[in-house]
């Protein structure tokens, strides 16, 4: 009886495995009225291998040839993140964030394949329509985004990796999550970042916050220990898995600062 109960639950936990890890907050929630945009947003459009028009918002600095391609966590959108834009301006280089399909304006339902796809085909906008050299494409990447971004990097060059409260595998956070025997074993969706990260040939930057209920620090270090060299680890003490950027203070934006820069390790 308890194994054929056992079998019901794996069987809803598949049939129902994409909403059970996406959570996307559609237009217009988490978006500002149209006249408080910052006048320094470009709203942009890619279109994806697969034909899905994705929405993105471009900030510029002319003065930097390097550019920030953000893929923001799970449950948000580039509306919610305006904010952190805003501060993640500081850094001087160009930013571009990306919405998932199905997040924010992007048409479309998300799925693995489908946000890989949606990374690959921001990573060719900035190559062929903004003219930005692979070399100066600084990936970064929040939590799911963290998963997004290291499977870009193992497949295409540029110029660093920054995965910042992220997880290993689907699988370890299936089992973190649900308890059940064999559930790490379920999942279609692998994120394996932990596999993946081996593949990176360029520097990276891993952060994790130390009080990070979300996502365990452990999973972070784990994730590090298994990046290739150049590598650095930022653990932001009493930082929770959405607070990084401001429990890290002053030292978590040197580091950043560092690290785009590419003076990180050569102070």
């Amino acid at each position: 009886m308890i194994g054929a109960a056992l079998l019901v639950v794996l069987a809803v936990l598949r049939a129902f495995e994409n909403r059970l890890i996406f959570f996307p907050p559609r237009y217009p929630e988490g978006f500002p009225a149209q006249g408080k945009f910052p006048d320094d947003l470009e709203e942009v459009w890619i279109s994806t291998e697969d034909g899905v028009r994705l929405n993105a918002w471009f900030r510029a600095n002319p003065a930097s040839s390097k550019v920030l391609l953000w893929l923001h966590g799970n449950a948000t959108n580039i509306g919610r993140q305006m904010g952190e834009m805003e501060a993640y301006s500081r850094l001087g280089i160009n930013i571009l964030a990306l919405d998932y399909r199905g997040y924010g304006k992007s048409e479309g339902s998300p799925n693995e394949i489908g946000v890989y796809r949606d990374a690959e085909a921001a990573y060719r906008y900035l190559t062929d329509q903004r003219r930005f050299l692979s070399q100066n494409i600084i990936v970064y990447g929040h939590s799911l985004g963290g998963a997004v971004a290291v499977d870009l990097a193992s497949r295409h060059p540029c110029g660093g990796l920054i995965v910042e409260s992220s997880f290993t595998n689907t699988g370890e956070m299936a089992r973190l999550m649900f308890h059940l025997p064999l559930i790490e074993y379920l999942p279609r969706s692998k994120f394996d970042s932990l596999a993946k990260i081996a593949r990176v040939h360029a520097p990276i930057l891993v952060i994790h916050g130390t009080r990070d209920p979300t996502v365990p620090f452990a999973m972070g270090k784990k994730l590090f220990e298994a990046a290739p060299e150049p590598k650095w680890f930022l653990a932001v003490e009493d930082g929770e898995h959405n607070s990084i950027f401001t429990a890290g203070g002053e030292h978590y934006w040197k580091t950043l600062e560092g690290f785009v820069d590419g003076k990180h390790g050569k102070e």
